[in-house]
């Protein structure tokens, strides 16, 4: 292995605010007194990593991700457990950490490859190589407490990359980065793969993250909650915090509800519930782009009706009007409805790209004039990234391309 990581944990002590002032900790240390809280941003973390393998680390921000990338790297300690690595280690962190400010660009390429254990000879011979791919030459002399947070990160991934690492070790930096030299931060990191080098790669991206590891440990509140093939595990991640989410919006679709800002009617007939589930009856407030979505209406009519029109809407969280149907349109007619019953709406392959959606749900008399109880937009629900790689727009829409190579004839 060239990364075993073993029962390995972290402490950390949280001062009360009190503490934060000297006099105040002086008096308490010469008294005897510790006023702070303690907790494991790692607590008895184990995985190993293989020769030529590019494993991924996901997790929510206080997973415990930097931390541990912090421990691999040789800048923290850990309070328990051991960690070893086998050869050259080069690791691109947090923006700016190894870069000393008053120095220039090119000072601080010598420096970070002398850390990595370079002669000044290997470094020079490099030099020329990295101020290419970073693509900083006019700003190579200047000290890099002048440069963005872009110009940081393209000089770190370009002197991490090519001072020949065993392990290269990158977090979620190159999200900085513009997308150009991302795409060619992403071709290195491929070249690397090719070569047979190890990778650690650390990303909220899961699209990334699924693309190029083939293995990943999901870290939540500093211990392993998975670990695996990185389907299986993103897959766990991604359930976790569906369930999550559905519950937030559980609670604020009910919040909303109770509010009744936005409903009115004269109640002959009540809605009296609007859920969403999956196509296996699941209650389910996100989904996927593609994913089949029923919505279940609930109703009282209070007296007998005759033809009553069902309808609903769907709006994006900027306001724009998506869809309007009702039963009416769709030659659903209902004859009469009296006392309580259900309605069932099946959007089979939802084509709504990733965002925040409202849902309003209606039922009108048949001149859809006359308002029983009309719901405006009470009922959040969100499409998730993972079905689509499309973004822009609202819809996804089928598409053929197809393309001739005859030149146009004039």
């Amino acid at each position: 292995m060239i990364l075993e990581c073993k029962e390995v944990s972290v402490q950390y002590r949280v001062y009360r605010e009190k503490e934060r002032l000297l006099r105040w900790t002086l008096l308490n240390l010469l008294r005897g007194r510790h006023h702070h809280e303690t907790f494991w941003a790692l607590d008895r973390v184990s995985f190993a990593v293989k020769p030529g393998e590019t494993f991924g680390i996901i997790g929510e921000n206080g997973s415990g991700k930097s931390t541990l990338l912090k421990i691999i790297a040789g800048i923290v300690k850990p309070d328990r457990g051991t960690i070893t690595t086998r050869g050259r280690v080069s690791a691109i962190l947090e923006l700016g950490a190894g870069f000393q400010p008053d120095l220039t660009g090119r000072e601080n390429v010598f420096l970070n490859g002398a850390i990595m254990g370079l002669s000044r000879a290997d470094i020079a011979r490099k030099l020329d190589d990295i101020i290419a791919f970073s693509e900083l030459d006019a700003f190579i002399d200047m000290p890099v407490k002048f440069y963005s947070s872009g110009m940081y990160m393209r000089l770190g991934f370009a002197i991490a990359v090519h001072v020949d690492p065993d392990l290269l070790v990158i977090d979620e930096v190159l999200a900085v980065g513009d997308e150009s030299f991302q795409h060619r931060c992403f071709e290195k990191i491929n070249e690397f793969k090719r070569k047979g080098k190890t990778i650690l790669f650390v990303s909220h991206d899961l699209g990334a993250v699924r693309k190029l590891c083939q293995r990943a440990v999901w870290l939540q509140r500093g211990k392993v909650a998975a670990l695996g093939s990185t389907e299986k595990v993103i897959d766990h991640y991604r359930g976790q915090i569906q369930e999550q989410q559905n519950k937030d919006l559980e609670v604020t679709h009910q919040a909303i509800l109770d509010e009744v800002k936005e409903r009115w009617g004269t109640r002959e007939v009540e809605l009296t519930s609007v859920a969403f589930t999956d196509d296996k009856g699941q209650e389910r407030y996100q989904f996927l782009t593609g994913e089949t979505v029923v919505v279940l209406i609930e109703y009282f009519a209070h007296i007998r009706v005759h033809q009553p029109v069902f309808g609903t809407a769907i709006y994006r969280s900027d306001g724009v009007h998506i869809n309007g149907p009702n039963t009416k349109t769709a030659n659903h007619l209902i004859a009469s409805i009296e006392g309580p019953g259900r309605l069932r709406q099946i959007m089979p392959h939802i084509q709504l790209l990733p965002g925040t959606y409202y849902f309003s749900a209606v039922v009108y008399d048949y001149s859809c004039k006359h308002p029983y109880d009309h719901h405006e937009r009470l009922y959040p629900f969100t499409i998730i990234e993972g079905g689509t790689r499309e973004h822009e727009g609202c819809v996804q829409l089928p598409v053929i391309w197809q393309h001739e190579d005859t030149p146009l004839q004039l």
